[in-house]
Parts: C-alpha cells; structure tokens; sequence
C-alpha cells in the first residue's frame, strides 16, 4: 500500500480516532455508572488510575518518540488503546475497567506529542497550526457521524459500542502501518539505540527548554491547572444528570439517547466554533491567540458553575453545550500553542511533559472531587472542579502579555 500525504493522513488519524472514541465514550460512562454500578468515588479512581499511568509512562513513551521513531510510537499507542477497550466491555468488573485504564493510559502516552510532532516534523512548523484546526474540525464530523451509531448499538446492549470502537482501533493500527510515512524525523543510529544516554539527552533538552522559556513554563503550569479541574468534571457530569435530573420524554427519548443528543449538540457547536477559528488565523498571532484561550476558559469556568446548579434539565443541557463547544476548540488551540515554542528535535519530549503535569493534576485533584461527591453532592463536586478550574484565568492573562511583550521586542 502507498504511503499517504502526511496532512491527509494525519486528518484520517484524529478523524478515525475521534469516530471510534465517540462511539466508545457516548455510552461509555453510562456503561460504567450502571451496568458496573461504580459509586462517584469509584468512577473517579477509575480515572485517577489511568492518570497515574499516564504520569508514569508519559515521559519515557515521549523521549521514545524522539530517539527511535514517532511512526512507530503512534502505531503502538493505538493498538493498546483497542485492547485496552476490548477488555472492559467483555468484562464488566471493576477490576476489568481498572486494567483499561492502564493499557489506555499506556497507549495514550505512546501517541501523545507523537503525532503533533510527526505532523510539524512532515510539513513544518508554520503548517502545522492550520492543520491542528482542520483537524479538530474533522474529528468533530467524524465524531458527530458515530454518535447514532453509538445510541443504536447501546441500546441492543450498552458494553457492545465499546467492545467494537476497541476492534476498530486494532483495525486502524494496521491502516497507520500500511500508510503512514515518516520522511521528516531522522532516528538515532541503530548503534546507539542500546544506550539511554541518547534517552537522557533528549529529557535535559527538553527540561533545559522549560527552564529558558517563560512562555513554556506558563504552558506548563497550565496544563497542571486543567488537571486538576478536568477529572471531576470528565467522571461525574453523567451520574449528575442520571441523579439529578428527569430527562424529558420528548417522542419517547430515553436517558441513552439523551447523551447522543447532548454529544452531537456539542460536536455541531464545536465544528462552528473551530470554523471561526481558523478562517481568523487566530493560531498566526500569540496575542490574539492567548486572547481566544482566555475567553473560552471563562466561558467555561461560567458554564460548569451553572451545570453544578442548574434547576432543571435544559439550564444543565444548555451549560454542558457552552462548556463542551468551549473546551472543543480550545484543543487545537492549545497544540498551536505548545508547537510555537519548543523546538524540533525534542518536541514530542515537552509535550509530554505537560501531558504528565496534566496527569500530576489529574490524580492530586481527582480523588478529592469525587470524594467530595460522595461526602456532599455531585453539585457541590463540580463546584470543586470550578473552584480548581479558577486559576487558569490569570495564568493564560500572564501568557498573553508575554506574548505581546515577544511579539513587541521582535
């Protein structure tokens, strides 16, 4: 098989990806809340659980990219991630969700930085921005397209979405091994592979680029914040909604098909917003840039207060869909962001380190939410996470005057 244009192979990649965790994740909480049955608490160590893998493995998986080949690190990742899916639908324990999270999280570290850096390494860096958008634009679409498909699956037996997404994934794995190309990225020699000297000299020099950026070290501290706030958020919005609220029976609609809904309402806002995005360029200014960042993540700060104590179902759907839109198209941003300031050779490397802050955040933050939640209430837990969430506004106003302060001085 010919190997594809990186650009059209990159948007097939977040695209499958997006169309097959969809499919999975429409239905994958409502899965583990009550064919499960795991408590608050328990969904969130679910989650603290693959955040620790995440921590663990993310950095070494990272300077692997590096040093032999991010190809081949994508390749592994997603292969891991549809076995680690296959498990937890076949086996509907605890301790089965509990070992997805490890070989997830394993997976995840393995594609984390390595693909946005594969993408600048093919077509450069000033390239790449435009792509991240189309890109998220694309995963919406396809994301959008698995959610009917999701609801009509779950409805014959919840777990059977996630048992198929994971065999796609394994599917996907041998396409990438088929088309994907890597031209750009020079691995080291085969006789140096044996050593970690090679290793260790690409985690200094990506620690020695954290330590001459101010820019980076916001970066990084950023990523630390959304940890912290994202974990409560990700692991009790559903049983929030399951507990209270009453979904209304609108043409017959049952809660299943109520999360397709909320899902596809989200993916369309997103498509919208990321469209507006890219068609401004925001990602060829920092200024204006950092300026966007901002006003989404007070969009969202407003919307998940609002979530925690909304009266009624359609306040709540109307705050999910805000929060969701601004959290969609602050992805593609955030790449943009992190690509303007590292540099090639040990790219990958920093992206993974705020990956592992982010996990850092994930496992501090988590438990304590979720314990909140069961202690209190599921809104007084999402309050939490709102509370987590508050200083990410500074922070990014900070980042948005250094970049003006850059772009000043060039």
């Amino acid at each position: 098989m010919q190997r594809l244009d990186p650009t059209r192979l990159f948007l097939i990649l977040r695209g499958g990806s997006a169309f097959l965790h969809t499919l999975i994740f429409t239905v994958n909480m409502v899965y583990q809340a009550e064919t499960v049955g795991l408590s608050p608490l328990q969904l969130v160590l679910v989650g603290t659980t693959l955040e620790m893998s995440a921590f663990l493995f993310e950095a070494p998986t990272g300077i692997l990219a590096d040093v032999y080949s991010r190809r081949l690190s994508v390749i592994i990742g997603v292969a891991l991630m549809g076995i680690g899916f296959v498990i937890e639908g076949s086996l509907p324990f605890f301790a089965a969700v509990l070992l997805n999270q490890v070989i997830w999280g394993l997976g995840y570290t393995f594609t984390s930085g390595a693909s946005e850096a594969w993408l600048a390494d093919e077509i450069g860096e000033a390239a790449a921005g435009p792509v991240f958008l189309r890109a998220s634009q694309v995963s919406q679409v396809a994301g959008l397209l698995a959610i009917p498909l999701s609801v009509a699956l779950a409805t014959v037996a919840l777990q059977l979405p996630i048992v198929l997404g994971g065999l796609l994934f394994i599917g996907l794995t041998l396409f990438l091994w088929l088309a994907m190309p890597e031209n750009g990225f020079t691995p080291t020699p085969a006789e140096e592979r044996s050593s970690w000297r090679q290793m260790l000299e690409t985690a200094r020099a990506g620690v020695q680029m954290v330590r001459t950026r101010p820019l980076l070290r916001v970066i990084l501290a950023v990523s630390l914040v959304v940890g912290l706030y994202s974990e409560g958020y990700d692991r009790l919005w559903t049983p929030h909604l399951l507990d209270n609220f009453s979904f209304p029976l609108i043409y017959g609609l049952q809660p299943i098909v109520w999360f397709g809904v909320i899902r596809a309402g989200s993916s369309l806002f997103s498509i919208a917003a990321t469209e507006v995005a890219r068609r401004k360029r925001i990602t060829e200014s920092g200024g204006r840039l950092l300026g966007l960042m901002l006003a989404l993540d007070g969009a969202m700060l407003l919307a998940l207060l609002l979530l925690a104590w909304a009266g009624n179902f359609w306040v709540a759907l109307i705050a999910l869909w805000i929060f969701s839109t601004a959290r969609s198209t602050l992805g593609p941003l955030d790449s943009a962001w992190i690509v303007r300031h590292t540099s090639g050779t040990a790219r990958a490397t920093a992206i993974s380190f705020a990956s592992q802050l982010n996990a850092v955040g994930q496992v501090v933050g988590g438990p304590a939410v979720g314990w909140i939640g069961t202690v209190l209430s599921l809104p007084a837990a999402l309050t939490a996470s709102a509370l987590l969430m508050s200083p990410i506004l500074p922070l990014l106003a900070r980042g948005k005057r250094l970049e003006e302060t850059r772009t000043e001085s060039e």
